[in-house]
Parts: structure tokens; sequence; C-alpha cells
């Protein structure tokens, strides 16, 4: 198995279906990737899944997580599944193939969280606000969504199938998701101490401001500076101290 196949974290979100869950769980373990996570799974779903007979040890090892949030806290890139259907996406949305490449390519050197919605709403809103950009499977016009399990397999395929050119140097580790978060939080408060935002915002705008910060492509170093700088101007502008 290569060595950046540890590298992703496959995160099924508000699973119901253990069948699935089970689905989901063996075909990862086909294809060499081991490290599972879920967020708030149907609990007795999850529960038999785990306890069926020949459970795999990706099944019996997964992580589970309240939020999106934490699964994806201490990965670079963050990116969501999604049939679009009649949904108008705020990200940028690829094919499988070219999305597998620029995932195997960040697998060389960080941590990549592949999200999957529930059986029946896919991933909401608000989980998508995390994510850095989607992933969509090229099926028919007439028949976009696939079952969960069989969506699981087809993208980890393919991105074993073109592991060996997935190899990547000289460029800095970038930012995970929980450094973002952090930049984005701060940003919020600069936003609203400077006027900018009203005291409170809607979670549509803290949604725009989150994604705005994932399309900067910040590595980790670069987050630091960015906090630095951010809490400089707050500072600022709750001690009223001109510049």
């Amino acid at each position: 198995m290569p060595p950046q196949f540890d590298q992703l974290r496959v995160v099924l979100v508000g699973t119901r279906n253990p069948l699935n869950i089970g689905a989901a769980a063996r075909a990862m373990s086909n294809f060499g990737f081991l490290r599972l996570r879920v967020v708030n799974p149907y609990e007795v779903a999850f529960r038999e899944a785990r306890s069926a007979v020949g459970a795999s040890p990706v099944l019996a090892n997964a992580e589970e997580f309240a939020s999106v949030a934490e699964a994806a806290a201490d990965c670079s890139l963050v990116v969501g599944t999604t049939a679009i259907g009649n949904r108008d996406p705020q990200h940028p949305v690829r094919r499988l193939d070219e999305a597998a490449r620029l995932i195997r390519k960040r697998l060389a050197s960080s941590r990549v969280a592949l999200l999957f919605g529930s059986e029946k709403r896919g991933l909401s809103n608000e989980d998508l606000s995390h994510c850095h950009w989607l992933l969509r499977i090229p099926t028919r016009e007439k028949h976009r969504s696939m079952n969960l399990g069989q969506a699981v397999a087809v993208c980890v395929y393919e991105l074993a199938r073109g592991a060996k050119s997935a190899a990547q140097r000289g460029e800095p580790p970038a930012a995970n998701a929980g450094d973002l978060d952090r930049v984005t939080t701060v940003l919020l408060e600069a936003l609203r101490a400077s006027g900018y935002f009203k005291p409170k915002i809607d979670a549509t705008a803290e949604g725009k401001i989150r994604r705005l910060v994932h399309r900067l492509n910040l590595s980790s170093s670069d987050t630091e500076i960015c906090l630095g700088m951010l809490r400089q101007i707050l500072w600022k502008l709750r001690s009223g101290v001109e510049s």
C-alpha cells in the first residue's frame, strides 16, 4: 500500500443504512484506504455495521465525530461529493478524473478529507461550507445519484488507479482545516469590529467568508502570518488606537 494512502480520510456524514456503511468500508479496504470517519451517523445503523460478522478493520477502527469541522480539522484539503441535481453549488465542481489527480497530489504531502453525504439528502450547505471544492462522478444526466457504497468504491478506485504518478516535492505543507477555521474565526471578528458586518451575521454570509478563506490555498506557515496580522488589526480596532 503506497504510504500516501494513509493520508486520506473518507468521511461519511449522517449515514443511516448499515449496509452502505459496510460497503463503503469494504471498498476502502479493497483499495488500501484504511481511515474512515463518520459524522453523526444513525447510531443503530453504525452499531449494526460495526458488529457485523467479518466487519473489516476499517470499520472497527472508524472514528466518530459530532461535526464536519471536527472530522476535517487536521486535513489540508476538504473535498465534498455531489450529484449537483437542482442545486446551485457555490464551489468549483470537478469531474472525478480531474479531482483524483489533485487529491493524489495533495496526499503526497498532507491529509485530505473526502466527504460523502447521507443517502437521502447528501451534504448540507453547512457541510459544504467546510469544503475547498466539490467532486462529481460523471454519471448520465437522467440518473445522477449513486448508492453511497458504490460512490465510495468508484472514488477510491480512481484514487488508487493513478497513485504511482502522485509524487509532489518542494511545496510547503498546506494549512489544515482546523488552521483555516481559526483564520476564519478571527477574520469574522475583525469584520464585525470594523463595521463591515453587523454584530450578528447569518450563516450564509459566514459560509461565504469560510469558502473565501479555503480558496486562498494557504500553507501552514501562511496561516500563522495571517492570524498574527488579523489579531493585530482586531486589537487596534477594539482598543481604538490609531496606527
